[in-house]
């Protein structure tokens, strides 16, 4: 919380990173009460400045160092490649400003340990995004199985089958390379899924996992991947995870338990059956989805929303101490469970998370 703050001064934010996902950010800085967007930061300083302009934002440099030393930034927003969080998340740290991190928090557990580390040490704020957590759909199927509604799970499933061209990985070095995307079509595109499921059903203790290169072979990571999971009270689950199919489609969650089941597409539930009915099941099935966008055919079809949610739940913990709904600890587990998926892959065997 900022105590030195009064409520009428706006939180000032910045942005490491100029690819494409630092704009979703910045208009989900813009479009919150209470948040100001100050600057961005970028290795081209023209690509800063063109951020700027767009966002009505003051600042754009090459210096990391001045921008960090500003009193008018509290929070960062880390937007650079994967494997490249870390050591701007730690400038940031260092000059003791809260930080924003784009999934994943970083590509290896020691890497997001050492990041949270230096936040706990600091005394600072990590907000990881997961901004899928804050739909309506993925709230109600938190609720239920919260509840009790689907009784003993039986088996809990992530499936993300999505198109990615040629030229997305061509045109981006870094995507797809082991160093600074830590991996392809899990640790980029299916993270989302792999962290709805771990939250509403916890991480599984085993996982058993394939992954290949099946389409995007000039890639040094995965393009497809399949896993089998058990869970530790005896429940087992999938995934699948593919960049390497047409046309792609939404992302899916299915949980099916002794009392009930359900299916959560993007954000959108289309199955939900249970044993005992509630008065309000059939609103349920109706609602309309209140994010929109899927990255199923393409990176940038998706919403701002989801990130908007993100920071305005940012900004209401830092002016009053509000629960924050996503921190370094929790986004930890996705990353777990990636890196035991690909442990297990490249060992051939069952490998605990």
């Amino acid at each position: 919380m900022l105590e030195s703050m009064s409520s009428a001064q706006p939180i000032g934010f910045a942005i490491i990173g100029t690819g494409m996902i630092a704009g979703y950010h910045a208009q989900a800085i813009t479009e919150t009460p209470g948040a100001r967007l100050i600057g961005f930061w970028g290795r081209s300083e023209a690509k800063a400045r063109a951020l700027a302009e767009k966002h009505g934002a003051a600042i754009a440099t090459t210096d990391l160092t001045a921008l960090l030393a500003r009193p008018d930034i509290h929070v960062v927003c880390i937007t650079t490649p994967s494997g490249a969080h870390l050591e701007p998340a730690l400038a940031a740290i260092q000059a003791g400003k809260h930080v924003v991190v784009e999934k994943p928090l970083e590509i290896t557990v020691a890497r997001v340990d050492a990041l949270l580390q230096a936040a706990a040490a600091a005394g600072v704020v990590v907000a990881p995004i997961f901004q899928a957590r804050f739909g309506a759909g993925a709230q109600r199927v938190k609720a239920a199985v919260a509840a009790g509604r689907l009784g003993r799970l039986v088996l809990a499933s992530a499936y993300v089958k999505w198109h990615r061209t040629a030229a997305y990985y061509q045109g981006q070095s870094w995507k797809g390379s082991l160093k600074l995307d830590g991996g392809g079509a899990v640790m980029n595109q299916a993270i989302h899924g792999l962290d709805l499921l771990q939250w509403f059903t916890g991480l599984p203790a085993e996982i058993f996992a394939w992954k290949t290169r099946r389409v995007h072979t000039g890639i040094e990571a995965e393009d497809t991947a399949s896993a089998t999971l058990r869970y530790a009270d005896g429940a087992l689950g999938t995934i699948e995870a593919s960049t390497a199919l047409y046309p792609g489609w939404s992302r899916r969650i299915e949980l099916c338990g002794e009392n009930g089941s359900i299916a959560l597409e993007e954000d959108r539930i289309v199955r939900w059956e249970f044993r005992q009915p509630w008065p309000d099941d059939a609103a349920v099935l109706t609602a309309a989805t209140d994010i929109q966008g899927s990255g199923a055919g393409a990176p940038n079809a998706i919403s701002h929303e989801g990130h908007k949610r993100q920071i305005g739940n940012l900004v209401d913990h830092l002016r009053t101490g509000a629960p924050l709904a996503i921190d370094g600890p929790e986004a930890r587990k996705a990353v777990a469970l990636v890196c035991a998926l690909y442990a297990s892959a490249e060992q051939g065997a069952p490998v605990h998370v």
